[in-house]
């Protein structure tokens, strides 16, 4: 088996052109880590709205061989169940409401059947998932008086407004979530809250050094982030969800939140990675005081972008995000690295979308 294990990693780690039919980038086809596809020097080429997306393909499913077939691995749920009691975002488009049916029949049968009805929103509460869509940006700040000048927004690959939400009421026509590939690659868990030893606080940030930092406390730096990896770190912030929630619109775990630096996001995005994910609700930090007003952003982040992290994954780099992602059973495992499996819902023309993500990994703990 162990041969069998090692055959399967060096296979994944061997250059070797993507097959016929993977969705590789027009301008980085021949270019390549490990059988994994990489941006070239112009990004993935004009017209692309996949992003780092177009990492996905054999070497991710290769990498993830190597865990897939470790009889010592087991499942592990990265999601929170959805429900109307859990913490939810203020900011959201709406609450989340679940309406459940009584058992109803059908004439002339024997079947009994349930069911709901579900609103609010499916893609900005509970574990969720970020379009590349989901962002755009003005090439200076909005002062705020008078009408917001959405035609004037640009997105990733230099989309423009006109091209991505023509219509106000319309769904994204570029860059919708439905337009992000399936993710089923090897993840990186990134353990903040044992490297500093403690939860972080409000507004704190994981920075490049941390990410080098935890890569070589956890023995990683060898293997270190490769091109099509998803990156997990958690903060120790998600111990703040608790469901049910005493009042679920206003809870401490919305409130602020640690997040990744500037510079922690500009390394991972040199590594080509397709996803950034934590265990808190703006992969940004977030103070409290930001929201209204009364303090400046953490130090770092550049002028008029508050959610510069934001900003950058999704606007400049083409990398996806997850928020509120339950890492503590994975972290207390040594789980540090796994197949990941990461399926949005295809929902046309929407900027982000409800998700269910797992890990594959073996315990060491």
């Amino acid at each position: 088996m162990r041969r069998v294990l090692l055959a399967l990693f060096l296979a994944g780690c061997v250059e070797q052109g993507s097959p016929a039919g993977e969705p590789v980038g027009s301008e980085a086809q021949d270019l390549s880590f490990g059988g994994v596809p990489v941006p070239g020097p112009d990004g993935w080429g004009p017209g692309d709205e996949v992003g780092n997306g177009n990492t996905q393909g054999y070497g991710t499913r290769l990498r993830c061989a190597l865990h897939l077939a470790n009889p010592l691995a087991r499942p592990y749920e990265l999601g929170r169940v959805l429900s109307e009691t859990m913490p939810q975002s203020p900011v959201g488009d709406a609450p989340v409401d679940i309406d459940y049916l009584p058992t109803r029949g059908l004439p002339f049968t024997r079947h009994a059947g349930n069911g709901e009805i579900f609103s609010g929103g499916l893609g900005s509460q509970g574990t969720q998932f970020d379009a590349l869509g989901h962002f755009g940006y003005l090439e200076g700040p909005w002062p705020g008086a008078g009408p917001f000048p959405a035609d004037q927004a640009r997105y990733y690959n230099g989309f423009t407004q006109a091209e991505v939400k023509p219509a106000p009421d319309g769904p994204l026509q570029r860059l919708g979530v439905e337009k992000a590939p399936p993710i089923l690659t090897s993840a990186v868990l990134l353990d903040a809250e044992a490297y500093r030893g403690r939860p972080l606080d409000p507004g704190e940030r994981v920075t490049a050094a941390d990410i080098k930092g935890m890569l070589a406390a956890q023995k990683l730096s060898l293997r270190g982030i490769l091109p099509g990896d998803a990156v997990y770190i958690r903060t120790g912030w998600g111990r703040l969800w608790t469901d049910p929630a005493p009042n679920p619109l206003f809870t401490a775990y919305y409130a602020e939140g640690p997040g990744l630096a500037v510079d922690a996001q500009e390394y991972l995005a040199s590594r080509h990675v397709v996803l950034m994910a934590l265990d808190n609700p703006f992969t940004d930090p977030v103070r409290a005081c930001q929201f209204v007003g009364a303090c400046a952003p953490p130090p770092g982040t550049q002028p008029g972008l508050p959610f510069n992290v934001h900003h950058n994954n999704l606007t400049q780099h083409g990398i996806y995000q997850m928020q509120n992602l339950a890492l503590d059973e994975l972290a207390d495992d040594g789980v540090d690295l796994s197949c990941t499996v990461v399926l949005p819902l295809r929902i046309l023309g929407a900027a982000g979308s409800a998700v269910r993500p797992i890990a594959v990994g073996a315990p060491r703990h």
